[in-house]
C-alpha cells in the first residue's frame, strides 16, 4: 500500500493524460498487441499442449500480466542504466507512463472480478468513478484502501488513486517522497522481497511446466518488440532504435512481483505456479546487458566541427550556455556575460539552464521557456534568477538574447540534459558552477560532491568548450558592471596548449569592453628554447597583442620562473589584483608544472586552476577554468595535433605590418623575472 501510494505521488498525472502522439501510438500498440496476442497464445497452449490442471487455470492470467508495462519499473531500470535522459529512454518512459493508465485499470478490474461476482463488478465500475472524483476528501491511505474494498475493488487501488491526486514535485510531493523513501526502500521493500522468497518453493517446479511458462513469456517479449517496431515505422524511427525501445519496455520489476503476490493471495496462482513465474522472471535481470550493447547514448550526436571561441568567425554570434544551481552565483555570472562584450556586430546568445534536482517526481524533464518575461518561477529562488537575466537582457536589448531552460533530473544523470541542450542550441562554451561555496569571511561554507561529479562528466564528453566558474564574488561585494561605472579587472594566465589558447581568445573578447582591463600574464621556463617549441603560442599571443595596440586597458606581461615552486609563488601574489582570472585546464608538457600535480585536490580544475581555487589561496579573484572542446572521434584526432593558429578574421582588428615582437608603440609590454628562483 505504501509502495503504490509513493508511485502515485511520483506520477505526473497531467502528463499521463496528455501524451505526445508518438508515445501514444507506441504505448497503445505495445500494450494491446502484447495483451491480445499473448492471451490468444495461452489459449492455444491450453488446447494443444498437455499441462497440469493448476497451470491450465492460471495460464491466461499469467499471459495477461505479460501485457502490462509498469512505468516505475522502466523509470528505475533506465535510471540505473543511466539512460533515462537519453532520446530513446524518454520515449520509453513516456510510452510506459501511458501504458500504466490502461494497465492499472485492467489490473483493478481483474482483481475485482477475481474477488467479486461478475454481476457485482458491473456496479463497482460506477463506484470507482465516484471514488476517483470524490477521493480528494480522503485524508489517509488506510481509509482509501477500506473504501476500495467496500466498493468491490482491491485495497491497493485506493492508495494509488490517492497518490495520483497529490501534486508531484515541490513542495508537497517532494516532501512526501523524502519521508517515504527510507521506510519503503530500506525496510518495507526488502521485507517484501524476503517474504516473496519465503513463499517460493523451487522444489515444486517441474521442467515441462517451466518450459511452457518460459515459452509464453518469450512470446510476450517478442510480441511487444514487434509491436513497437511497427508503430515506430510511422515516426521515422529506425529498426535498431525500435528494438532498443522494445527491450526497454520489457523491463520487469517489483510491480510484476506485487501483481503475482496478489494473484497468489487470491488463489489464482498456486504455490507451484508462483514459483514457476518467479523463477522465469529472474532471466529478465540479464536483459540490461543487451540494451547496453545495442545502445550507448554517450556516443550519439557528437558534433564533427569545432564549437569553440578560438575557431569562431570574426562577427559570429557567441553562444554561451550557463548552468545555474542557485541564486548565489548570479552576480558573477551576469558580470561574466556582460564582460563578454555583446555588440550588434558580434551579439551574444545566452542559454541559461536552471539545474533542479529531481525529488518527488518519477520522470526527468527539460522545460524550454519561451521568454524570461513570461517565465513563472519553477522552484524556490528562481524568481531572483529570472529578474537578473531579464535585467541583463534589457540592458543589452539590441545585441543579447536570453533563452531559459529548466532541467529537472537526478544529479548523477543531469549531465545528459546539459549535453542535449548544448547540442540543440549549438553552444560555443558552457559555464558550470564550482562545487564549493565561499562564505563572506573567506571560508568554505558548503561542498556539493554530486555537483563535482557532474562537472567531471561534462568535461569528459562535452560537445563544446567548457568553463568552470569558481565564484568568490561574495568576498568583494559582487560589484556589477552593468551600470558602466565599475571597472572589471580580468587576467589571463597563459602557459601553453589548446586550453590556454581558448582562455586567451575568451579574454581577448572581454578586452574589447570599455569597462574591462585585460592583463595577459605569460609564464616562461628559464632556459627553455623559445625559437621552435613555443612558435604556435608566440603567433597566437602576437595576434592578440596586435589587435589591442592602442588599447590603454590592455597589459601584457611575461614572467620567467625556474620550476613549479616559482610558478606557484607567482600565482599566489596575483589574487588581490583582479576580479576574474581565466586559465586553461590542461597545459602542454613542461617542466614548469613538475611536482604541482601531486597536491591537486580538484582534478577538474587542472594544476593551475586548483592552485587558484585552493581554500588557502590568499585572494578574492574569481576563477574561470577553461577546457577547449575535445574532438572525440579517432579520424579527427590528427586535426587536434596540427598547429592551430587563430585566423586573422577572428581577431577584432587586422594585424599591422612589421615584426610581431615588442614595439615602441606598445608601452604596456612588461617582462618580469623571478630573481629569487632563477
Amino acid at each position: 500500500m505504501f509502495f503504490f501510494f509513493a508511485i502515485g505521488v511520483a506520477y505526473d498525472a497531467k502528463a499521463m493524460f496528455r501524451p505526445p502522439k508518438q508515445e501514444l501510438a507506441i504505448g497503445v500498440s505495445a500494450l494491446f498487441t502484447t495483451l491480445s496476442l499473448t492471451v490468444l497464445f495461452s489459449i492455444f497452449l491450453r488446447h494443444y499442449v498437455h499441462m497440469d490442471d493448476s497451470l491450465h487455470t492460471a495460464l491466461p492470467f499469467i499471459a495477461a500480466s505479460q501485457g502490462l508495462t509498469a512505468f516505475p519499473n522502466i523509470a528505475y531500470f533506465l535510471t540505473e542504466l543511466k539512460m533515462a535522459n537519453s532520446d530513446l529512454g524518454k520515449i520509453a518512459i513516456s510510452s510506459a507512463m501511458l501504458c500504466d493508465i490502461f494497465g492499472m485499470s485492467l489490473v483493478g478490474i481483474l482483481l475485482g472480478i477475481v474477488q467479486s461476482a461478475v454481476i457485482r463488478e458491473i456496479g463497482t465500475i460506477g463506484w470507482n468513478s465516484v471514488y476517483v472524483r470524490c477521493g480528494h476528501g480522503v485524508h489517509c491511505w488506510a481509509d482509501s484502501s477500506f473504501i476500495t474494498e467496500v466498493i468491490g475493488q482491491h485495497f491497493v487501488l485506493g492508495p494509488l488513486v490517492l497518490g495520483l491526486m497529490v501534486p508531484d514535485g515541490q513542495p508537497l510531493g517532494a516532501a512526501l517522497i523524502a519521508k517515504l523513501e527510507y521506510p519503503i526502500g530500506k525496510f518495507l521493500y526488502p521485507t517484501f522481497l524476503t517474504t516473496s522468497g519465503l513463499k517460493t518453493n523451487i522444489f515444486k517446479i517441474d521442467l515441462w511446466s517451466l518450459w511452457i511458462v518460459m515459452l509464453l513469456m518469450i512470446f510476450a517479449c517478442l510480441s511487444k518488440i514487434v509491436a513497437v517496431i511497427c508503430s515506430c515505422r510511422f515516426f521515422n524511427i529506425n529498426f535498431h532504435d525500435s528494438v532498443v525501445i522494445g527491450l526497454m519496455l520489457n523491463a520487469r520489476g517489483v510491480c510484476e512481483l506485487i501483481v503475482y503476490n496478489l494473484l497468489r493471495d487470491m488463489g489464482v496462482l498456486t504455490d507451484r505456479e508462483f514459483a514457476r513465474v518467479l523463477y522465469r522472471c529472474r532471466s529478465h535481470i540479464g536483459h540490461n546487458t543487451s540494451i547496453k550493447l545495442l545502445y550507448d547514448p554517450t556516443k550519439r550526436d557528437v558534433p564533427l566541427k569545432r564549437r569553440t571561441i578560438q575557431h569562431m568567425k570574426r562577427d559570429a554570434e557567441l553562444r554561451v550556455l550557463v548552468c545555474i544551481k542557485n541564486q548565489d552565483n548570479i552576480p558573477s555570472i551576469v558580470n561574466l556575460l556582460e564582460a563578454s562584450d555583446a555588440t550588434e556586430q558580434s551579439p551574444i546568445a545566452v542559454i541559461a539552464v536552471l539545474l533542479v534536482e529531481l525529488v518527488g517526481q518519477a520522470t526527468h524533464i527539460v522545460v524550454a521557456h519561451q521568454s524570461t518575461r513570461t517565465l513563472q518561477p519553477t522552484y524556490s529562488g528562481s524568481g531572483h534568477i529570472i529578474n537578473a537575466l531579464r535585467q541583463y537582457e534589457v540592458c543589452n536589448e539590441s545585441c543579447v538574447t536570453v533563452q531559459l531552460f529548466t532541467a529537472i533530473s537526478h544529479t548523477h544523470t543531469m549531465h545528459d540534459d546539459i549535453f542535449r541542450v548544448a547540442l540543440d542550441q549549438n553552444a560555443n562554451i558552457l559555464i558550470l558552477p564550482f562545487h564549493k561555496h565561499w562564505e563572506i569571511d573567506g571560508s568554505i561554507g558548503s561542498e556539493n560532491r554530486a555537483m563535482q561529479n557532474m562537472n567531471i562528466k561534462v568535461l569528459d564528453k562535452a560537445p563544446c568548450s567548457v568553463g568552470i566558474l569558481v565564484d568568490r564574488a561574495i568576498l568583494t561585494g559582487s560589484l556589477s558592471i552593468l551600470n558602466n561605472q565599475s571597472i572589471f579587472r580580468v587576467a589571463v594566465i597563459y602557459i601553453g596548449g589548446p586550453d590556454d589558447a581558448e582562455s586567451l581568445c575568451y579574454g581577448a573578447r572581454m578586452g574589447r569592453h570599455g569597462n574591462v582591463t585585460l592583463t595577459i600574464i605569460r609564464f616562461l621556463l628559464f632556459g627553455c628554447d623559445t625559437a621552435r617549441d613555443r612558435k604556435q603560442d608566440n603567433n597566437l599571443i602576437d595576434e592578440v597583442r596586435q589587435a589591442n595596440m592602442g588599447n590603454e586597458n590592455f597589459i601584457y606581461q611575461e614572467q620567467v620562473v625556474k620550476d613549479g615552486v616559482g610558478l606557484a609563488a607567482s600565482l599566489r601574489g596575483l589574487g588581490n589584483s583582479f576580479d576574474l582570472m581565466i586559465v586553461g585546464r590542461h597545459h602542454q608538457a613542461s617542466e614548469i608544472l613538475m611536482g604541482l600535480g601531486a597536491w591537486s585536490e580538484c582534478p577538474e580544475l587542472g594544476v593551475v586552476g586548483d592552485i587558484l581555487a585552493a581554500p588557502d589561496f590568499e585572494g578574492t579573484a574569481s576563477v574561470l577554468v577553461v577546457q577547449q572542446q575535445r574532438l572525440p572521434r579517432e579520424k579527427l584526432k590528427s586535426r587536434m595535433m596540427k598547429p592551430v593558429v587563430i585566423s586573422h578574421e577572428s581577431m577584432h582588428d587586422p594585424p599591422v605590418s612589421g615584426l610581431a615582437g615588442a614595439t615602441d608603440n606598445d608601452p604596456r609590454w612588461e617582462i618580469t623575472v623571478d630573481r629569487d628562483r632563477v
